[in-house]
């Protein structure tokens, strides 16, 4: 019983960091156009070895990017898995350097098994991000009280609540399903003033949109022994393309709140979706000790309609590579139980500046698996270097060292003890 409670409060202070930073994870820029930075969905040991997931099969690790994965738990096992992160970012436009930190949530989700051949899991994940804040003065030298300040703003972004489910079909094939409740807020605002001349009252546009949607993931996995050492798993992904239910509307503010008056315009009939996503990964595993895999990813994003543009977004592309190794599972020190993980990836973003692709991502990650001690309990730390190259000079570069916090409780909640 003191273990539960110890479970569910740190599950419930979880819970409460990551509606307290939810908001306050990102400074980019580049988040002002379609739904902002997308987030990458992967837990703890996933992120430490470069975002790989597709094919990963740990018992003792939750696995929400494919929900075929969900089998491999353990029958007596339940497990709460959660993670939060802190970034330094680094902005230059090759004139201007600035620097942000955030924090943001990243995931909390339980898995658990419904039976022999089925297993369950549950959970809240960011879909996207939105946050920056930037802006120019326009001078104008022949009538200078008509120069002009503005301001660029925006922030909110798409959460998901997903159940999913995973079952055997065979002794080597696992497939599942996640069902997610899509919803969020998103707000660009646009403020121009004229500080050289109070007769010109400053002008406020507030363009938001509320999103609430479904999302549907499927995934299976092929897992191959070689021997007593060897297995090879190979796993896929497929989430289908749709439109989403929104509600979008333009505020327009003319002075102030106390001087001024605000027209709100609503418009129901916007259109814009989410793309179909195919994504695959193989996986190789020596001994239950090393583990070597590969992802790759691809996002149709330039067949989706954003806010009535049919030609707002580039099709997004991600491949990742990544490693872990324990030392010695039966070793006696400490040292030997680390998980040692390592990982890299190369993604092509969803960002369109003036008709062409906006930016590159390049990233490197690593990072401990650390056992807690009398438990079978691991908190994952690893650290992220990214960089967000534009694919011209006038677009903004960032350079991100984010550290990544997850912690995973595996309890034997389902083990029945024998009183004699």
């Amino acid at each position: 019983m003191t273990r539960f409670r110890q479970t569910l409060l740190v599950l419930l202070l979880t819970i409460l960091s990551g509606a307290t930073v939810a908001q306050n994870n990102t400074n980019s820029p580049y988040t002002r156009y379609g739904y902002g930075q997308l987030a990458d969905h992967g837990s703890g040991n996933s992120k430490a070895m470069g975002g790989i997931a597709y094919g990963l099969r740990d018992k003792y690790q939750t696995n929400f990017a494919n929900p075929a994965s969900y089998t491999a738990v353990d029958s007596l096992t339940f497990m709460f898995d959660g993670g939060i992160s802190m970034q330094n970012t680094n902005f230059s436009d090759g004139v201007v350097k600035m620097n942000a930190k955030n924090s943001s949530f990243d995931y909390i989700t339980m898995q658990f098994r419904l039976s022999k051949k089925g297993a369950m899991s549950i959970g809240l994940l960011p879909y996207s991000n939105v946050g920056y804040k930037m802006g120019n003065y326009q001078e104008n030298t022949e009538t200078p009280t008509s120069s002009a300040s503005t301001t660029y703003s925006g922030e909110g972004g798409l959460h998901q609540l997903y159940i999913g489910a995973g079952f055997k079909i065979i002794k080597n094939l696992s497939v599942g399903a996640n069902i997610s409740y899509l919803w969020g807020d998103i707000t660009h605002t646009r403020q121009q003033s004229f500080t050289s001349n109070s007769n010109i009252m400053p002008l406020t546009t507030l363009t938001g949109m509320e999103i609430t949607s479904y999302k549907l993931d499927f995934g299976a996995q092929y897992t191959q022994q070689f021997g007593k050492k060897h297995a090879a798993t190979l796993g896929v992904v497929f989430s289908p393309g749709h439109n989403l239910g929104n509600d979008a509307y333009v505020q327009t503010q003319l002075g102030n709140q106390n001087t001024g008056y605000t027209t709100t315009q609503k418009d129901t009939i916007l259109t814009m979706g989410i793309p179909m996503t195919l994504g695959a990964g193989v996986t190789y595993v020596y001994d239950d000790r090393l583990t070597v895999g590969a992802d790759v990813m691809f996002q149709k994003w330039n067949s989706v309609t954003f806010m009535n543009d049919p030609d707002a977004f580039c099709n997004k592309v991600k491949v990742a590579l990544g490693a872990e190794y324990i030392p010695n599972m039966m070793g006696r020190s400490y040292l030997s139980h680390i998980k040692y993980r390592l990982g890299a990836y190369y993604s092509k973003p969803y960002y369109k500046i003036d008709g062409v692709r906006a930016a590159n991502e390049y990233g490197v990650t690593a990072g401990f698996g650390l056992p807690l001690p009398r438990s079978r309990s691991v908190l994952s730390v690893s650290a992220q270097y990214v960089r967000t190259q534009g694919t011209e000079s006038k677009f903004l570069n960032e350079n991100t060292l984010r550290l990544c916090i997850g912690v995973t409780f595996n309890e034997r909640w389902f083990w029945k003890r024998k009183v004699e």
